[in-house]
């Protein structure tokens, strides 16, 4: 069974990651947008990263642009955004597709793991997070509109 140190995934700055860095870490995977709604989470996300990183915590932003093309910038652009309207420190990766034949394979896991409301596989929207236990399995699947601060007392879980 394939968990999430099985894949890989190119950072922002166009450096290939393997995502087993990443192994025996709490980690939350974002689909995200610069020109969302939701785009005002990356506060949150940002503060949560801060609160829980040097217990072993990790966010990973995936830019997507399959939503209203809500995630338009190139590399540069979308890290000068985070950088500049968020201070985002957590690791960015390179624009993926979360749905569709091109979906990036995390994402092919990730949503076989852990189904949307009425069992739903696909992503409805960006801000869509996934987050995975230290063993690298997805434990919950949280919609856009769960917000950062709502999602924190299931990180804490995982710490126990």
């Amino acid at each position: 069974m394939a968990e999430l140190y099985d894949f890989d995934a190119t950072a922002l700055d166009g450096k290939a990651v393997d995502l087993a860095d990443y192994q025996g870490k709490v980690v939350l995977v974002v689909n995200v947008a610069s020109k969302c709604g939701f785009t005002p989470q990356y506060e949150g996300l940002e503060a949560l990263y801060r609160q829980y990183k040097d217990q072993g915590f990790e966010i990973l932003g995936f830019p997507c642009n399959q939503f209203g093309a809500q995630e338009p910038g190139d590399p540069d652009e979308i890290a000068n955004f985070c950088s500049t309207t968020y201070d985002v420190t957590f690791p960015m990766f390179a624009k993926v597709d979360v749905n569709g034949p091109d979906a990036h394979p995390l994402y092919k896991w990730m949503k076989g793991q852990k189904k949307g409301l009425a069992g739903t596989r696909d992503v409805k929207w960006n801000f869509t997070k996934f987050l995975v236990d230290q063993n690298g399995d997805v434990v919950a699947r949280f919609g856009p509109q769960d917000k950062p601060e709502a999602i924190e007392k299931h990180v804490a879980k995982l710490f126990g």
